[in-house]
């Protein structure tokens, strides 16, 4: 009998012991399920508080840029009217260079924003460029100033990671292009990469932001997407220094010549393209 009761204590004592074991374990588990959805919350609460001061930087910063336009439309306007005389352009060349760096400074602002916000179209800043410093001085100063800041947003793709890229670029693009296959391929994207930023209309500035995700190296893209840029940068300082001249059929020549060259030159590529590349980078960026 007393063995009994002793055997009936046991297991009662074992049982005790397995009830706490689990609920010691259901107890931790739910503290683990609270901590990760505390983790969870949070996360999607810094995220929020992020995204709110991305879009108050970009208000404030485009407020500002739309201003500095707006004031120099203003200022400008008549300045341009007056071109069409060669005593008007005489003005407009002594008050750029009375502006001295404080213009270059200005000019490479502009650049700034146009590539961070999309506000302009970047052939409008290259052809003022043109007419501040020439077709020589201002096919220089574009190059110069375009590779700093695509150095500059490239290592901090790098750094931030896609997030950054999101929150000045469209989503489901980037992913788009970041997930094909063409664009991981190594051996392929630098090839890629100089098309694409060749050819006269494509989103050079959305490229500049997804290089940091390809498989490309820093300064090969610095060098590549520079030398690219070639053409489309001295079609339009040239154009900018021949309406400074007030030579407006030249300007135009002289951008019609240059895109007709690299039109060809996308053309013969095309056609010893085997494996159809820019065809398919083509689909891809649509």
């Amino acid at each position: 009998m007393k063995n009994q009761i002793n055997e009936n204590g046991i297991k009662k004592g074992i049982d005790n012991e397995i009830d706490n074991e689990i609920d010691n374990e259901i107890d931790s588990e739910i503290d683990k399920k609270i901590e990760i959805n505390n983790k969870i919350e949070k996360d999607k609460q810094n995220e929020t508080k992020h995204k709110k001061q991305m879009k108050v930087i970009k208000i404030i910063i485009g407020a500002l840029v739309i201003s500095i336009i707006i004031g120099a439309f203003i200022y400008l306007t008549p300045i341009m009217k007056s071109l069409a005389t060669a005593e008007g352009r005489l003005v407009f060349k002594d008050k750029i260079q009375n502006t001295g760096f404080t213009g270059m400074l200005l000019l490479f602002g502009l650049q700034i924003a146009q590539v961070f916000l999309f506000i302009l179209p970047g052939e409008p800043i290259e052809i003022l460029a043109g007419m501040c410093y020439g077709g020589l001085g201002g096919t220089l100063f574009i190059l110069i100033s375009t590779a700093i800041i695509s150095i500059g947003i490239f290592f901090l793709v790098r750094k931030l990671g896609q997030k950054f890229v999101y929150e000045f670029c469209d989503k489901e693009k980037v992913q788009k292009i970041e997930n094909s296959k063409i664009f991981q391929d190594p051996k392929r994207v630098e090839i890629i990469m100089f098309i694409l930023f060749l050819i006269p209309g494509t989103p050079k500035d959305l490229f500049v932001y997804i290089a940091g995700l390809l498989p490309i190296k820093p300064l090969r893209f610095i060098i590549i997407s520079t030398i690219a840029r070639i053409p489309s940068i001295v079609s339009s300082t040239y154009a900018g220094q021949k309406i400074l001249e007030g030579n407006y059929k030249t300007a135009l020549i002289v951008y019609g010549v240059i895109i007709a060259i690299v039109l060809a030159f996308i053309f013969i590529l095309n056609r010893f393209d085997k494996n159809k590349i820019t065809k398919e980078a083509m689909k891809v960026i649509k």
